[in-house]
């Protein structure tokens, strides 16, 4: 049986989950919604046999269809995600589900209690670079984890109703958490708004995991130079995934300096231990993320289990997010996450 999708939101983004839902296994594409007329126009020249409407409402008639992908702007998401809950679907939503962290709660819960999916699109998660990233992060080979940092910079797209915070850093906390296997526990964090708009437009944010491990992220809607690159610092090993470089996606450096138990003669300081060693460019097998995300959504509902990016790991993104703008307001101070 093939499972009936809805995708609402056809502007930049849902194109996107329109061509890979239309040709996934056991999915079938049934409606496309999005206010905008001309969208429409362009969805029904690409899918003509694709049923299209302006309004959510034949989206929700649970008897036609099994499931919702959300790609609308950030703020329509939680309304959207509460209503097709609400109607039996099962949501695949962008990210991120919600701008607060009670209003991520009370949806996580409602998804549990209807026995439904809720997936967030968190599809750097799908990455075959970061998932090989975290491969060559294994304990016995990386060490003991230092710090990380993470480099999203671009001229915009500037959005209309977030700033770059929550529009950029939402991956990088998703790919730190995912790297480290947890959620920060403070953040602290500057912004401005070079571009003299309403919103921050640059951002540099640090959050403080268990361990005295710190992740650093700088993220920019003003700068020429686009950059897509995230960097972790072990005693053994650093690691580099660069989205840019189709060549080279991730490599990593046999380097690194580790505290020895030998007291150094003067003035009474550890010695550290330095290791120098080869620069390995591992083969990262090509796929596409949002692919494989759709194919886990699609699992999931089959399979009856939770994704990876599900409405608790959403939720301790939002959480540190909440704490980036909290911090920024306080002009840097740390806030509990």
């Amino acid at each position: 049986m093939r499972l009936r999708i809805g995708l609402i939101g056809f502007g930049r983004w849902g194109p996107n989950y329109a061509r890979v839902l239309s040709d996934l296994p056991g999915a079938e594409l049934a409606i496309i919604c999005d206010r905008s007329a001309d969208r429409l126009d362009l969805a029904r020249q690409r899918y003509p046999t694709v049923t299209t409407c302006r309004d959510l409402d034949p989206v929700l008639r649970r008897d036609r269809l099994d499931a919702a992908v959300i790609a609308t702007s950030a703020s329509t998401h939680e309304d959207i995600v509460k209503r097709s809950l609400e109607a039996g679907l099962h949501v695949l939503v962008e990210k991120p589900m919600a701008l607060r962290a009670d209003s991520c709660t009370a949806l996580t819960g409602l998804a549990a209690a209807a026995d439904r999916v809720l997936m967030i699109g968190y599809t750097f998660l799908y990455n075959a670079g970061v998932r090989k990233m975290k491969e060559c992060m294994a304990a016995d080979q990386f060490g003991d984890v230092y710090y990380l940092h993470a480099t999203r910079t671009n001229l915009g797209p500037i959005r209309p109703d977030v700033n770059a915070v929550w529009d950029l850093a939402p991956h990088d906390v998703a790919i730190f958490n995912y790297l480290l296997g947890e959620q920060p526990q403070w953040a602290s964090a500057i912004g401005t708004r070079v571009l003299r708009t309403t919103r921050d437009d640059i951002a540099f944010a640090t959050l403080g995991y268990a361990h005295d491990v710190v992740g650093n992220i700088h993220v920019s809607w003003a700068d020429p130079n686009k950059v897509r690159e995230v960097v972790a610092v072990g005693s053994r090993r650093r690691v580099v995934f660069n989205d840019l470089n189709d060549a080279e996606r991730v490599r990593y450096f046999e380097r690194g300096v580790s505290v020895g138990e030998a007291i150094a003669d003067s003035f009474g300081e550890f010695k550290l231990l330095v290791r120098d060693g080869e620069i390995v460019s591992p083969r990262v097998e090509p796929a596409e993320p949002l692919k494989a995300q759709c194919v886990e959504f699609v699992d999931c509902i089959a399979e009856r289990r939770s994704p990876l990016a599900d409405g608790r790991f959403a939720l301790g993104v939002i959480r540190a997010l909440a704490a980036i703008d909290k911090s920024i307001q306080s002009r840097g101070a740390a806030v509990d996450v």
